[in-house]
């Protein structure tokens, strides 16, 4: 689970010191915002496009090695991304750290899949889930702290003595397993893979950064990236040692399970992206605080990922996770109410139902998708779900934050064209985002906070239109788990369900009672041949005793009956 912790509260603190990075030197690295689109997504890119090789390499060389390696790595790029002197180096460096994740994460899923039994996995991955509940209640906070003392390096620098002290955990305690019979290498899946998400995305953000999606460069890359996509999925169907088996998505069920999870982090990434800056630039919170608002949302998952296992062995997966979906889509729609000046408390209450929706959503997807395929292949079954909750989240921080931008440019741009003394240079950078506009009003001094209200303003504006759309995205995801999730298992009439143990110590019990039982029967059957023998041998010599036959009754000699335990066993 610290691995898990550790890779999840990265993105979770990140988060938080986005503004801080936004703003210019020497407080941040002055980034814009498609350059923190690019810092969140050259992680989640690299991460998703090597997942099913990390996922191959764990079940050939052994899914501890990988782990480690992983681990390894993704400190190395903790360390080095503290110390980036620009967004360039920090895009980087970011993605060194993605590969390290693409190590970790698969492994996690695999170990606990090989070491539980089927039975107990929906409790294994529903604390699995809590662990990234954890992560994001302590990444938001954490960061708050660290930016409210230290410099922006340090919400990174604090991922390397957590990744020291769970290298060394893992090496005492985690088993090493393999598949044995293990697939290829498919390098050049792999290759279309990553160049087909790149080139999309590229596409994606350099269209919210021009606000102009129909720009050749928008639709050259764009366009350039699906199709990439369309000859790796080509590759995949005719290869023999797929990377990513896309047999496995014939089953409906399996991917009604995919399609869910991507579009959940699909919501969940971009609403994230800009509730920051809802937060710290509109409200005026610090980081800390902003940290603080976010805690509901890690609470709610805390609380209820661990108990979503029982609402499906109740309720079937299907409504559980349609109803966990309906909710994420209203708290999105919810936050439609939010102005400048909403009580808190309202806000708080939509981070907790958005919170509780993921929680009645996730850990059911997560183990449809892990028990779909074949134990052995659980290394492969991990890249997939983790590979479609990276695309998903990436593709969600360029969708919803160009349209963020393009929305918020477009409202802010007469008040930049009538604003005297900009260049047209200067409007551009400035309506890029609320806090180029917001840096703007500041280096004009007095005149410039004219441009305060307004920006804030239309940032509002934008943000009201991108969590509408997010929520007509889950609500699409709500329906697609309705109609092809399967619902609750019924048993056939008559059937005998068998009792299944609740846990280890359980199970260990019934074991020694049934040994115990098996004990007092052999005794019972050694009982009666003692007493068989000496009557045989009776027969052959004649009665052991003359005269009329003993009151106690015939072939004994008399005497009590022998007391017996409540075994059957004579004493």
């Amino acid at each position: 689970m610290c691995s898990v912790v550790v890779v999840v509260i990265d993105n979770s603190i990140l988060s938080v010191a986005m503004k801080t990075i936004a703003s210019p030197a020497p407080e941040g690295l002055g980034a814009t915002q498609s350059q923190l689109e690019w810092a969140i997504n050259a992680y989640t890119l690299v991460f998703a496009g090597l997942l099913f090789t990390a996922g191959v390499l764990g079940d050939r060389y052994g899914r501890k090695k990988v782990l480690l390696a992983g681990m390894a790595v993704f400190g190395l790029g903790s360390l080095l991304a503290a110390f980036s002197g620009s967004p360039g180096e920090l895009i980087a460096f970011r993605a060194l750290m993605g590969l390290g994740a693409a190590g970790v994460l698969p492994a996690t899923l695999a170990v606990l899949v090989n070491v539980f039994e089927r039975e107990e996995q929906p409790r294994a991955m529903g604390i699995w889930v809590s662990a990234v509940g954890v992560a994001i209640a302590i990444g938001p906070v954490t960061g708050g702290v660290l930016l409210e003392y230290f410099w922006w390096g340090s919400v990174f620098l604090v991922n390397v003595p957590i990744v020291l002290a769970g290298f060394v955990a893992m090496v005492l305690i985690v088993p090493e397993t393999r598949d044995p019979a293990p697939g290829r290498l498919d390098p050049m899946g792999v290759l279309l893979s990553v160049v087909g998400l790149v080139l999309l995305v590229y596409g994606i953000i350099k269209g919210g950064q021009l606000a102009d999606f129909t720009h050749p460069e928008v639709l050259l890359t764009g366009g350039g990236g699906l199709a990439v996509l369309v000859l790796f999925v080509l590759h995949e169907r005719r290869g023999d040692h797929p990377a990513m088996d896309v047999r496995s998505f014939r089953k409906p069920s399996f991917t009604a399970a995919v399609t869910a999870i991507a579009l959940v982090f699909f919501a969940l990434l971009g609403v994230t992206f800009f509730m920051v800056f809802y937060t710290q630039s509109v409200r005026g919170f610090t980081a800390f605080q902003a940290g603080l608002l976010l805690m509901p949302i890690a609470v709610a998952q805390l609380v209820f990922a661990p108990r979503a296992p029982l609402a499906v062995e109740r309720y079937g997966a299907r409504v559980v996770c349609a109803c966990g979906m309906l909710m994420v889509a209203g708290t999105l729609a919810g936050f439609l109410l939010l102005d400048r000046d909403t009580p808190l408390w309202v806000l708080e209450a939509l981070f907790f139902a958005q919170g509780c929706g993921m929680a009645h959503t996730m850990p059911p997807v997560t183990v449809s998708i892990m028990q779909a395929l074949p134990r052995e292949k659980a290394g492969s079954g991990s890249a997939i779900n983790n590979t479609f909750r990276q695309v998903g989240g990436a593709l969600g921080v360029a969708v919803l934050g160009s349209l963020l931008s393009t929305v918020y440019r477009t409202r802010i741009e007469g008040e930049l064209a009538a604003f005297p003394g900009l260049t047209g240079a200067e409007r551009h950078a400035a309506g890029e985002s609320i806090e180029a506009t917001l840096a703007v009003a500041e280096e004009l001094g007095p005149a410039g906070r004219a441009l305060t209200d307004p920006a804030k303003e239309a940032f509002l504006h934008a943000m009201h239109t991108t969590a509408l759309s997010a929520a007509v995205i889950a609500l699409i995801g709500a329906l697609v788990v309705w109609f092809f999730l399967p619902g609750r298992q019924e048993a056939p009439a008559g059937a005998e369900t068998p009792p299944r143990p609740e846990s280890e110590r359980e199970r260990a019990r019934d074991q020694e009672q049934d040994q115990e039982r098996e004990q007092a029967w052999e005794q019972e059957q050694a009982w009666q041949r003692e007493r068989v023998a000496p009557a045989g041998r009776a027969a052959e010599t004649g009665p052991a005793v003359s005269g009329p036959e003993s009151a106690d009754g015939p072939g004994r000699e008399g005497g009590p009956e022998p007391e017996r335990t409540s075994t059957g066993v004579d004493r």
